[in-house]
């Protein structure tokens, strides 16, 4: 995954409002920021961060973007176990550290699985999801970044993952879609979907600002937030 230097002058200005989420989750396609977000956030926030872990380490992924369908369950049984375990670790240690933003949404799993599983292989996923996934915490608020396949494939490029040069435009448009079409359906959580298209949240203080007082108000329902850049 990218990563940032977090200035000196994102920790948190302001005390939060006492009804303010304390596990906000940051979603969206490959290449579309959601961990740089995340990592900008906890730190604005006063937050612990969890990540999922980075690409190299499931053994399966580069072979599923060169052939996806012949290590699809593996490639998402891998990622299952190990997203459940990192927020099992939540609920054991909520007592000592009860505030978090990650980049990852359990419940999107399954949205990977339904896009390249056969019906008896997507049978079995779901029946060892229902089971990791029993009890785990949900977010009180969901951030869905979204951005045309263009914008994936240069964000992409330039943070030069080797996995990831195998991408092509097909899977990103399914990609894509898919998060569409989930996204368009959920409501377990507070949504807040962003248009990430043609805003700088790395480097650019005001845009990310700007995002910042769009999540401090965000509390119940579905939000969305279409910004134009003020570099432009």
């Amino acid at each position: 995954m990218e990563a940032i230097e977090i200035p000196e002058q994102e920790w948190t200005p302001f005390a939060l409002p006492d009804d303010f989420p304390e596990f906000i989750a940051v979603e969206g396609p490959v290449g579309v920021g959601k961990t740089t977000l995340a990592r900008r956030l906890a730190a604005t926030f006063n937050y612990d961060v969890l990540l999922e872990e980075p690409p190299r380490e499931n053994p399966f992924l580069e072979r599923f973007y060169r052939h996806p369908r012949q290590v699809a369950l593996a490639t998402q049984l891998h990622f299952l176990f190990q997203r459940a375990t990192q927020l099992q670790t939540i609920r054991q240690n909520d007592m000592f550290e009860p505030v978090r933003v990650s980049d990852f949404c359990m419940d999107k799993d399954r949205l990977f699985a339904e896009m390249y599983l056969d019906p008896l292989e997507l049978e079995l996923y779901r029946r060892a999801w229902d089971m990791q996934t029993k009890d785990l915490p949900k977010p009180e608020l969901v951030i869905y970044l979204q951005a045309p396949v263009d914008v994936l494939k240069d964000r992409i490029r330039e943070r030069g993952i080797e996995a990831e040069r195998l991408i092509g435009d097909g899977y990103l448009n399914r990609l894509n879609e898919a998060y569409a079409q989930f996204f368009h359906y959920y409501d377990a959580s507070p949504l807040l979907i962003v248009n990430a298209a043609e805003i700088d949240l790395v480097s650019n203080e005001q845009d990310y600002q700007l995002l910042v007082e769009e999540i401090l108000s965000c509390r119940k329902g579905r939000h969305y937030f279409n910004p134009q850049s003020s570099s432009l």
